[in-house]
Order: C-alpha cells, then sequence, then structure tokens
C-alpha cells in the first residue's frame, strides 16, 4: 500500500506588519562520524561482550532539525546498541545551550546495530567509558550542526508496505518441545530465532508491521535536505564495528538523492517496532544475506516510494512529552537466593554463560525496582512520529497506529533511554527471552498497554483530535454467516484483553483464557472486504469460551483451523469445539491422526479424510436431536447417531480450544466460530465453506 500526499498550491499574500498565513517551516540537516579513533573497543549486543578491533564500516549520529513559525525540534538517531537515558539527558542539556531547543523538543535515538561499541552497560558487557565520552560529543555536535543549517523548506511524507524484508522472529514451541529457561523452569514456550523449518515449532507468536515510513524535506527550489526513514526489522547481524543495515541503507539512499556535487543531503533510517521482528523468514529454507545486501534491497523499496511524494510548505509541527512511571518485575526470594549461589561460584572471575548473565541481571534489577520513561510524540502536518524507550513487539506498533488520529503514524523505538523489552501482556505466559527479569526485559507485565496508553494521549494532544477506533468491513464470508443468523459469531480480530467480541446482533461475547496470542494471519478468504488482512488468535494451550442461551440438542457450530499440530505429536484428540459432554476435535496418534473426531460420551465417531497440517480448513459439526454430521471443507465426513443425554438447558457453557481441566492437546489457530442455535444444511455448510475460499 503506497499513501501519497497532494500539494495544495498556494498563494502567498503577506500584508506588512501582518502575521504569515501559514507557518515558516524550515529544516535543517548534518552528520557527523562517531566511529571509534581507538582500538579495542567493548561490544555489545548478545550475552557476553565482544571485542573489536577493525572498522567494517563506519559509525554516524545523523540529526534532522524542524522549525515553524511556533516551534523549533529536534531528531537524531545514532549508530550504537541504544543510547542510555542519562547520556541522552546530558547530550540534550548541552545542545540545547547552543540552540535554544529545549530537552523536551529533542528526540534521541538509536538504530540498534548489534555490532557498536557499549556506552551503557547491557547484559555481559560493560560500558566503554572512553568511546561514551567521545559518542557524546559527536552526539551534541550533530544536534547543534543541524540547527545551524535550518533552511526554508517544503516536507512529504509517504509509506509503503514491505513485507518481503521482515519476519516475526519469535515462534510458539509445541507442547510436548517446552523449554527450560535459564533458571532451570520450565516456562519457554515462545523462543526467537526457531531455525528455519524447524519442527518443533508451531508458527510465529505475532504479526508483522511491514510499513517502511518515509519523511523527507527539501529547498523550496526541490533540492533535497534530508530524509528520514522507519521500519520494523531488528538488525542484520554484521561483524564489529558496523552500523549494519541502517549505515548501508542510508548510504544507498544518498547515492540515490543526492545532487551531483551536494553533500549536504542526509539519509536517516530509524528502528520501528521491531522487538519480536527480524529479517529471516522462518517458516522457509534458509536464506543468507549481508547487511550491505540487506540495505540496498530495503533502499531500493524506499526510493520507489521517495519517487511519489509530494511536498507542501505549510508544514505545521506540534510536539508533546510526557514521563511515566513504571514498576520492574522484582525476583522473588527463590531466584536471587539462585542468583547468589551461581555468582558466588565464580569466585571473581567473568561471567561466561547465559545463566551466570541472568544471575548477575536479577541484583541489578532488584536494586531499581521503578523506572521512569520518555515518552514523546511529533506532529508535522498531517504525520505522527512517536518515541517510545523500548524495544516494542510489531503487535503494538499496529495497535498505535491503527488508533492514531493523525493520516500516518510511526514509531520511533528505543528512545530517550533503554527500558526493555515490552511484550503485550499475554506473551509473557509465552515465557522466553523477551520476558526474563533483566535490564533488558524487566518491567512490570502491564507496561505495554500503560505506553500504548499514554503514548495515543500525546498523539491525541498534538494532533488535536481523538484516537481512532478499529473499525472492518466485512466481506462475503463474514457477510454470509451473519444472514445465517448466528447465537454467537467470534472473528477473532482483537488485538488485545480477554473479551472476545460477538459480531452478530445476540450480543454473546466470548474470553478468552489461558494462552492466547493475537492478531495472527488469518483464514484470508474469510476475512474482511478489499485488502485488510484477516486476522486470528493462536491458541496455545488457551481457549475461547462462552455462555450461549437457548442452545439445544438441534445446534451448528463452524470455525477456520489451522492445525499446528503434526500427526504423531499427541496420543490425544486437539479439541476444537466442546459443549458439555460433547467434544469436537482432531485425532492425534493412536486417534485417526488428523482425522475429525466426534465424542459424547462414551459415543466416539471418526472422519475418513486427515485434515490438512499448517494450512487452514473449514470445520462444520452439526447436531439435530440425535443425529450428529462433520463437514471438512464442506464434503461430510462424519455422519452417525448419538444418545440423547439430558433435556436442553437454559444456558451451554461452550470452548473453542482446549478444554478446562484436560491436559493441553492442541496448537494453532482457530477463526470465525460461530455457533447456530439450529442445524445448518449441507448446502449452507458448503456455501460457506466455497465463500470462505475465494
Amino acid at each position: 500500500m503506497l499513501r501519497e500526499v497532494r500539494v495544495r498550491r498556494l498563494i502567498p499574500m503577506l500584508l506588512l506588519g501582518a502575521a504569515p498565513a501559514w507557518p515558516a517551516f524550515r529544516a535543517g540537516a548534518h552528520a557527523v562520524d562517531a566511529t571509534p579513533e581507538t582500538f579495542p573497543v567493548v561490544v555489545s549486543g548478545g550475552f557476553l561482550p565482544r571485542y573489536a578491533e577493525r572498522v567494517v564500516a563506519p559509525l554516524s549520529i545523523r540529526a534532522l532539525v524542524l522549525e515553524d513559525s511556533r516551534i523549533r525540534l529536534a531528531i537524531a538517531v545514532a549508530d550504537t546498541l541504544f543510547v542510555p537515558r542519562e547520556l541522552a539527558d546530558r547530550a540534550k542539556r548541552r545542545a540545547s545551550l547552543q540552540t535554544g531547543i529545549p530537552p523536551s523538543r529533542m528526540l534521541v535515538a538509536a538504530t540498534h546495530t548489534h555490532a557498536a561499541p557499549c556506552i551503557a552497560g547491557a547484559l555481559g558487557a560493560d560500558e566503554d567509558a572512553a568511546y561514551a565520552a567521545y559518542f557524546e560529543d559527536r552526539l551534541v555536535e550533530a544536534v547543534v550542526g543541524a540547527a545551524a543549517r535550518l533552511q526554508p523548506a517544503s516536507a512529504g511524507w509517504t509509506a509503503i508496505e514491505d513485507f518481503a524484508h521482515t519476519f516475526c522472529r519469535r515462534w510458539i514451541l509445541r507442547p510436548d518441545r517446552v523449554r527450560r529457561d535459564p533458571f532451570g523452569d520450565p516456562t519457554v514456550r515462545a523462543n526467537m530465532h526457531p531455525g528455519y523449518q524447524n519442527p518443533d515449532f508451531v508458527g510465529p507468536s505475532g504479526p508483522v508491521d511491514p510499513g517502511l515510513s518515509i519523511f523527507s524535506v527539501q529547498t523550496p527550489d526541490g533540492r533535497p535536505i534530508a530524509l528520514l526513514a522507519n521500519y520494523s526489522m531488528h538488525y542484520v547481524g554484521a561483524e564489529p564495528v558496523s552500523p549494519d543495515y541502517f549505515g548501508a541503507f542510508c548510504r544507498a539512499l544518498e547515492r540515490r538523492i543526492r545532487p551531483e556535487g551536494d553533500r549536504d543531503f542526509v539519509a536517516i533510517m530509524s528502528q520501528g517496532t521491531s522487538g519480536d521482528q527480524m529479517w529471516m523468514d522462518y517458516g522457509q529454507p534458509a536464506r543468507k544475506v549481508t547487511a550491505e545486501e540487506y540495505g540496498e534491497e530495503l533502499a531500493a523499496v524506499a526510493h520507489t516510494a521517495f519517487q511519489r511524494i509530494a511536498y507542501r510548505a505549510d508544514v505545521r509541527l506540534a510536539m508533546a512529552e510526557t514521563r511515566l512511571r513504571l514498576r520492574r518485575r522484582y525476583p522473588d526470594e527463590r531466584r536471587l537466593a539462585w542468583a547468589a549461589k551461581t555468582l558466588a561460584a565464580l569466585h571473581g572471575k567473568p561471567l561466561s554463560n547465559q545463566a551466570e548473565v541472568m544471575a548477575r541481571e536479577q541484583f541489578l534489577v532488584a536494586a531499581a525496582p521503578e523506572r521512569e520513561l520518555i515518552l514523546q510524540a511529533i506532529r508535522a502536518g498531517d504525520l505522527g512520529i512517536t518515541a517510545i524507550p523500548n524495544e516494542v513487539f510489531a503487535l503494538t506498533g499496529l495497535k498505535l497506529k491503527a488508533r492514531s488520529p493523525l493520516g500516518q503514524t510511526f514509531h520511533i523505538t528505543l528512545a530517550n533511554g533503554a527500558e526493555g523489552y515490552i511484550p503485550p501482556p499475554e506473551q509473557h505466559e509465552l515465557g522466553g527471552y523477551t520476558t526474563w527479569i533483566a535490564r533488558s526485559a524487566g518491567l512490570e507485565v502491564e507496561a505495554e498497554p500503560k505506553i500504548a496508553e499514554a503514548v495515543l494521549g500525546l498523539l491525541e494532544q498534538v494532533a488535536g483530535a481523538p484516537r481512532r477506533q478499529e473499525s472492518h468491513a466485512n466481506g462475503p464470508y463474514a457477510s454470509a454467516v451473519l444472514r445465517a443468523g448466528p447465537a454467537a459469531y467470534w472473528r477473532g480480530s482483537e488485538m488485545e484483553g480477554s473479551r472476545a467480541h460477538d459480531s452478530s446482533p445476540s450480543g454473546n461475547h466470548g474470553k478468552y483464557e489461558g494462552r492466547v496470542a493475537f492478531y495472527l494471519e488469518g483464514p484470508p478468504g474469510a476475512g474482511f472486504s478489499g485488502k485488510e488482512i484477516n486476522r486470528a488468535p493462536h491458541y496455545a494451550g488457551g481457549r475461547l469460551s462462552a455462555t450461549l442461551p437457548g442452545l439445544g440438542r438441534d445446534y451448528t457450530v463452524e470455525m477456520w483451523v489451522w492445525n499446528g499440530l503434526p500427526a504423531e505429536a499427541r496420543a490425544v484428540a486437539g479439541w476444537l469445539f466442546a459443549r458439555g459432554g460433547e467434544a469436537l476435535g482432531i485425532g492425534g496418534a493412536g486417534e485417526s491422526p488428523g482425522k475429525l473426531l466426534f465424542s459424547a460420551g462414551g459415543t466416539q465417531l471418526r472422519g475418513r479424510t486427515a485434515a490438512p497440517g499448517k494450512s487452514w480448513a473449514h470445520v462444520a459439526l452439526v447436531r439435530q436431536g440425535q443425529s450428529v454430521r462433520a463437514y471438512l471443507d464442506g464434503v461430510l465426513e462424519i455422519s452417525g447417531e448419538i444418545a440423547a443425554h439430558g433435556d436442553p438447558l437454559p444456558t451451554a457453557q461452550v470452548y473453542a480450544g482446549d478444554r478446562p481441566g484436560h491436559a493441553e492437546s492442541f496448537a494453532g489457530k482457530l477463526d470465525e466460530i460461530a455457533v447456530y442455535a439450529r442445524a445448518l444444511s449441507a448446502g449452507e455448510i458448503a456455501a460457506h465453506a466455497a465463500l470462505g475460499r475465494k
């Protein structure tokens, strides 16, 4: 998707002594070299420190200063893992004295290269103090230099979706492949970097944010001044010292955009919401790429979008900042005792493994149980730019973009400090490195929604307008389901929370329980209208539960199923739907592997055809008196009779996914779950299945 900005033709009418009819927009940019001058340097970005003796590619700090008739603000992005809050604050104060820009109107961020000298402690690496002092001076120089180059300007912005260069790197493990964390506990149900097509993993734990956003400024006669880009991809993995793909991207764009002989144009790449994003597509065969190759590829996409930008001179600016105090998750006494024992065994030797690093982290977190975060929002025309001092998951970025009151919004992360990963609350249930208590991921479980709420408040403030509410237009499949009159229809498109919204007029909202990850890709044909991606929850030992009134012996349930488990993975069925003593599932080893399985009391009815693995299938169950029918992709799979049991109850408790009190048996996605208080005909079911395939 490409969003273009239309130019408004303005005729200046300046009267003597009168204020201009629009802001006097100006911009200036400057880049400074931040490559270390002495070696070796300590390099951070892993659990243990590394040491670099050479320069693979130069490091830079790139700054952009913007001004209208009311305010002046600065954005600086540095080739480093992160900029600690204390260093950023000092640099802002120093630059403010020379530029007049208040520190609250300065945004200082890191690209997040993992191949730069360590300017603050990170996991097992400690600060390289000499380089940190040098870096701070260069940061001040970049902001001051950009302010000194202010000149009349116009601006334009756009965004293009690039699904080819970023993917979710955090995948959900099978229930029989749970791993232990560094503390010895079996908590790892989701893990970074699963390996290509690893059968131990089911699928990604979150969505992708494909937006490549661009903000460009040029002189009134069309000479380029600067381009600020933003993309949600962590890093490629260059050898130190190197800016990774961020530097390659900037150099490639500068070659494409700079007029011959012009050395002033500055391209800037900022880090988006990539806490769970990476360039590897782990669902496909292995692929190799260098930081230079990746930067060139991404720059080509950006340049295509850049060439379609229209510019305007009437760019109004606004900026707001707030401070948010959050608690850290405090390690319990058992954890602290483990940490003390682990560190005592070192007898003063350096940290040498993940467990030892995490042991030290427990005491570092315990020593600072509360943190203050600086959050910011900038408005430039109809463009919003936010600043968050965390490693933010793509889902959070998508939430903020969907709800922003401005026409286009992007998020610069690891800005104005570094307070670690902020997984959405439900991701904490899946465990893994991005949830372990440490400086890199120590904030309270509810940090993500609190930060998102504060950032949306800032966007409302700079926009002077309320946030948007998500809305979806139904496609043909959903429209057909609603015409069929369901008692409940759970679309599964939630981004957060425990409520499963009922899209039918009945308002029978359900509840998500247990381990459920949100906003994964759903069945494409059964989604919303237009090009909008259909979304689905991933159930990893969780369920949707609901209480439905008036559901008697005659009922139908239909849904779309993406089964992530191989047939041999479980010895029992993976349950899809349950009501009372009745349940529909997919058989595991010894139970008609991969085939539909219906059970009620002592009766079991099995299907004939194995359901496809890791692809979407339409499943429907019809109960009519004592007759039971089940369909797979519109084709009858089960037909039989069961004994009637009991009278219809005033209400019925239903579950989709694993049933409470039963061993975990299903891992995958369920979507578009509709329950009817009547028996659908074979024709209706076949028609729905066919619509969902279109």
